[in-house]
């Protein structure tokens, strides 16, 4: 199945209709969906440089609105919504983990900035998980607009610079590339606590 789901992603790269989908990608991957919206944006980006800046827009603005869908569902459908549907794609077991032992409201932004930037982890549990545990909705809001803004523009910045080449080695390492970034981000908070 997941298989098939990537190949018709990858499908939609190609058509008109190709900005949409990528916006409805973007928005349902941040409340509930499995499928990162960077397979859909990347083909797009390398097929049109001219317009990669503009997807990224798209992309971020679509990734904050289904952030904000789903730390409304962890808001107020936890039981009823937000659990049939973590349990429904696997991810049942890793939210009541961070639920569980991500207790305070910065340990929660860092979880939403390493998810946004690297999907570490992935970024519908934040995002529900920040409803579930009452974060200021407007504190929410700008960290979801940093880390996926930063995330989608600078994609787009290496797909305009770099082009066809550079495909291969995101799509080899972006998991690697995002995981630094991430770790970067986690030793900074440690020291900035530290100090």
């Amino acid at each position: 199945m997941l298989r098939r789901l990537y190949e018709w992603t990858m499908t939609l790269a190609g058509r008109e209709s190709a900005e949409l989908w990528l916006a409805l990608i973007a928005f349902i991957e941040s409340s509930f969906f499995f499928i990162p919206a960077d397979l859909l944006f990347v083909p797009m980006a390398i097929a049109r440089p001219d317009r990669a800046y503009r997807y990224a827009l798209v992309a971020t603005v679509a990734s904050v609105l289904g952030g904000i869908a789903g730390w409304f569902l962890g808001y107020f459908a936890y039981e009823t919504v937000a659990k049939p549907i973590l349990a429904f794609f696997g991810g049942l077991s890793e939210f009541e983990t961070l639920k569980s032992s991500s207790s305070s409201r910065d340990a929660i932004l860092l979880l939403l900035i390493t998810s946004g930037l690297a999907h570490l982890p992935p970024i519908k549990v934040v995002t529900i998980l920040s409803g579930a545990a009452g974060v200021d909705l407007g504190l929410f809001i700008v960290s979801a607009i940093v880390a996926r803004g930063i995330r989608f523009v600078f994609l787009a910045w290496l797909l305009r610079r770099y082009g066809e080449p550079i495909r291969t080695f995101i799509e080899k390492r972006l998991g690697l590339i995002a995981g630094g970034i991430a770790a970067a981000l986690i030793l900074l908070y440690v020291a900035l606590r530290i100090a």
